[in-house]
Parts: structure tokens; C-alpha cells; sequence
């Protein structure tokens, strides 16, 4: 997953560089015959009706009639952030939950978007839904297994000292953003505030330890962990960087009675609006 993530990054900025570089190129050669104006078009891959703001002059932009359609190809909203188990309201875990006790300091979540089409019905109010991906990377403190392929969430306990043992599970995110903005400021940049709600489809999950017996294990599976999950999010930023935050309504786990009440909350940093 690990190489199959930065292969992802790589390709995703490769693309945007690429396309950046080719739409500095040929705007330089475009002037307006009459006004001596620069347009620019904002980075697509895709049809995309709305004019980069940032990077033209707030004097001589050239404003379009209101609403403003696209649909990109991109790589945005980076999240980066700490995944927290809730059970049942508690940040305490319950008795038959503890062979879950993970480290908080490493229990991680990151998720990009990778496609998005939305509607802008103003300059400071647009309406965004994306496809990308999403991880939970949860760092289990004790030495045991999560047993694949079990009627229910099923671990054992090894006599094997494990130097990683990571639980995760990676969705197919889909989100609704809800974007207001602020003018833009001087430098071009903006003040946001981004709200909605977001499904997810699992795609996959995972147990990878690290041992000096076995050397990296990775063992694929489903574990057990929700099909569909869905709740909302909210992110709050200026220019290119914020913080997130993202809550799952519904439980981690199906089919498993012992862990009904536990939920996913996550926080964290956000980057590309």
C-alpha cells in the first residue's frame, strides 16, 4: 500500500506540474486586443468554466456570468492527520475492546481527492463533489493478531515482541463540499470554511507487522469493517493550508455484536483547497 500510495503522489504531481507549466506557457501568448488583459485558466484535466483568481490581478479580472461548472482531474484536499477510536461516547475503550488499545501518537489517517466536479454559484460560494481515497492506520500497542477470514473480529495473542503492528483499513472516499470563501486578500489568497458530508466504500483491510522472528508480514482482509460508512466534515484555512476534522456516524466494524458502539473520529492538517 505503501508504494502504491507514493506512487499515486508522484504521478498526481508530475501531472500538475506538467499541466501548470504548459498553461503558464500559452497564456503568456494570449493578450486581450482591446484591454492588453492576461487570463489565465485554472489547472484542469477536464472541462472547467472558472478563472484562476489567485493568479490575475483583482483589477483586471474578467468576471463570468454566475453559475461556473467544472470537472477535474486534480489532487486536493490533503489530509494528513490522528484517527481516535470513540467507544460508545468514551475515548476510553471498554473492557472487550481493549486487544484494540493502539498508540495514539502513531495511529494515523491520510486521504486525498483525486476527481472532483462542482458548480461555483458565486465568488465566494461553491459546491464541490470529489472521489479519492482514504486510510486509517491504527497502531495496536499489544503483540496479537487480527485473525482474517472469522465470523467476527477474532485476535490472537502472540508470544512474539512485534516492532509494528498496524490495523488499517483504506475506503474509496466520496465527499460533498459545501465552500464559502472569503475575497481574496492582496496576495491572492482566500480564508475558507468547507462542510459536508462524505461516504465511503472499504476497499480493503490490513494487518502488517514487523518482528525479528518473521521479518514484514502483510496479511489482506476485510476484518470485519464497515461496507459503507458515511458522517461529515468541516475544514477551516487560508490560501492553500488548514485543519480538518471528520467524524463517521456510523460504527467501524459490521457484523461483529462486541464492537457496535465504536467510531472513527480524525484531525488533523489539510492542504490544497
Amino acid at each position: 500500500m505503501k508504494n502504491t500510495f507514493l506512487t499515486i503522489i508522484t504521478v498526481a504531481s508530475t501531472i500538475m506540474a506538467y499541466a501548470q507549466n504548459t498553461k503558464t506557457d500559452s497564456t503568456k501568448l494570449k493578450k486581450d486586443s482591446t484591454r492588453n488583459i492576461k487570463k489565465e485558466k485554472s489547472f484542469t484535466l477536464g472541462f472547467n468554466q472558472e478563472d484562476d483568481d489567485k493568479n490575475n490581478d483583482s483589477k483586471n479580472k474578467v468576471h463570468s456570468n454566475y453559475p461556473k461548472f467544472s470537472a477535474d482531474f486534480t489532487f486536493a484536499r490533503f489530509d494528513l492527520g490522528f484517527a481516535t477510536i470513540i467507544d460508545n461516547g468514551s475515548f476510553t475503550l471498554s473492557p472487550q475492546n481493549q486487544f484494540l488499545s493502539y498508540r495514539q501518537s502513531k495511529t494515523s489517517t491520510v486521504g486525498f481527492d483525486l476527481f472532483q466536479v462542482g458548480v461555483r454559484f458565486s465568488d465566494n460560494f461553491k459546491i464541490n463533489l470529489a472521489g479519492g481515497f482514504d486510510w486509517t492506520l491504527i497502531r495496536l500497542r499489544d503483540n496479537i493478531t487480527i485473525l482474517p477470514h472469522q465470523p467476527v473480529l477474532t485476535y490472537r495473542v502472540d508470544t512474539i515482541s512485534y516492532s509494528k503492528n498496524r490495523f488499517s483499513s483504506n475506503y474509496l472516499r466520496i465527499p460533498l463540499s459545501f465552500d464559502f470563501r472569503s475575497k481574496a486578500d492582496e496576495n491572492g489568497n482566500r480564508f475558507h470554511f468547507v462542510l459536508g458530508p462524505e461516504i465511503g466504500f472499504l476497499l480493503d483491510g490490513m494487518v502488517k507487522q514487523i518482528s525479528a522472528e518473521h521479518g514484514k508480514q502483510k496479511i489482506s482482509d476485510s476484518y470485519h469493517f464497515a461496507t459503507l460508512r458515511y458522517g461529515g466534515f468541516a475544514r477551516i484555512g487560508y490560501g492553500d493550508f488548514g485543519v480538518f476534522a471528520k467524524y463517521y456516524a456510523n460504527d467501524m466494524f459490521e457484523n461483529s455484536p462486541q464492537q457496535a458502539g465504536l467510531k472513527n473520529f480524525s484531525f488533523g492538517l489539510t492542504a490544497a483547497f
